[in-house]
């Protein structure tokens, strides 16, 4: 092999540790960038012992299929109050039949939060019980601070964490 082509191959191999090198940088930089889990500390976190019998305790809806506003026949709304950050806290959210949460404009549950996916998250209803879906956001959802595999059932009372935004669910 002629000199000239060493030198060429030897620059080469330079250039792919340097892209390799810099791609490891970048994977730890996202890893760090995350959101951490945001635990709100003015409550005691609740068993699930504790929240079944208060669940028991509250008086049922009546029974029958749900309108297709979300609306209970006595007239209560499910709904999404903000809790943190600050500056939205105390903001409500009417829940339907399906509406959706994330940064986009077209979303129900609309949040400024830049941790938070264009379609987050989404919010149904299925046999008069309301469900909450991740729609593969890059951050994950979190209720009552469990990262979201599947669809869950929403109960008054839950924390939902989408990205550095945590709403609690109401009736």
């Amino acid at each position: 092999m002629s000199d000239s082509l060493l030198t060429i191959l030897k620059f080469f191999l330079i250039a792919l540790l340097w892209l390799f090198f810099l791609r490891v940088l970048r994977a730890v930089w996202s890893e760090l960038k995350r959101p951490p889990v945001v635990t709100v500390v003015d409550e005691p976190p609740l068993s699930r012992r504790t929240r079944r019998r208060d669940r028991q305790e509250a008086p049922a809806p009546p029974p029958g299929p749900m309108p297709p506003d979300g609306r209970r026949r006595n007239g209560q709304v499910m709904r999404l109050r903000v809790l943190e950050p600050a500056e939205g806290r105390g903001r409500i959210f009417d829940l339907g039949d399906e509406v959706t949460v994330g940064r986009a404009s077209g979303c129900g549950v609309a949040l400024n939060d830049a941790f938070t996916s264009q379609l987050h998250a989404r919010v149904f209803r299925r046999n008069g019980e309301t469900w909450i879906e991740d729609l593969g956001s890059t951050n994950g959802t979190f209720v009552n601070a469990k990262k979201l595999g599947s669809p869950v059932p929403l109960h008054p009372g839950d924390r939902l964490q989408v990205g550095r935004t945590v709403l609690e669910v109401g009736a």
